[in-house]
């Protein structure tokens, strides 16, 4: 099983639903291209939440930037042919940078970078205002370029008239949702139930 986990913009949840992942399907975890470091490693946070073997990141920037941007401050370029899979036995959880149309170089996108890597999305989404136009959005970038798409995860305050009006305008499952957890901790997201058959689904799929 491995997985890609993508926003609909940066901050909609990625590093958390990735750990929560890892969490409940006892997954490897790799982030390919991380920038703003240091300070902020998202791996370090996924270590901290799940307990997940980390795979090493294939870049680390420091300039809290778009993966483009991050790079040629530091005389650096990244090309799709730098990423492999990592090897492993168990499930792998990809957590990419930013949303499904963030530039990784001056002609390609995160999204030529889940082809590359083969793996099904799960798309992470804020449950508040404006969530349905983002989400739907990027599901239609994703399934423009034939890339599956497992379901969406939401995260805050739940909102019923959201989860089903992304459900029904993405045709998609929405197949958890991650209120706000204080504190954030290992326990309190182990405690975040998967909705009825989403692993199942997630591990079929996969």
């Amino acid at each position: 099983m491995k997985v890609f986990v993508t926003g609909t913009d940066t901050d909609a949840g990625k590093t958390i639903v990735s750990a929560w992942l890892c969490l409940h399907c006892g997954a490897d975890y790799w982030k390919p291209i991380q920038s703003g470091h240091p300070p902020d490693r998202d791996a370090d946070t996924v270590a901290r939440l799940s307990g997940a073997h980390i795979h090493p990141e294939r870049h680390l920037f420091s300039a809290a930037l778009s993966p483009h941007d991050a790079a040629r401050l530091e005389g650096r370029r990244v090309d799709l042919d730098d990423f492999r899979l990592p090897a492993t036995a168990r499930p792998l959880v990809i957590e990419g940078a930013g949303g499904v149309l963030v530039p990784v170089n001056e002609s390609a996108t995160m999204l030529d970078l889940m082809q590359r890597l083969g793996a099904p999305v799960i798309l992470a989404a804020r449950s508040g205002l404006g969530t349905i136009n983002h989400t739907c959005l990027s599901l239609m970038a994703l399934r423009a370029r034939g890339v599956p798409v497992l379901g969406v995860v939401l995260s805050g305050l739940p909102n019923p008239g959201n989860r089903e009006g992304i459900e029904h305008f993405g045709n998609v499952k929405v197949l958890a949702e991650i209120p706000p957890l204080d504190p954030l901790s290992r326990e309190s997201l182990k405690r975040v139930a998967p909705l009825p058959g989403a692993l199942d689904w997630i591990r079929w799929k996969s």
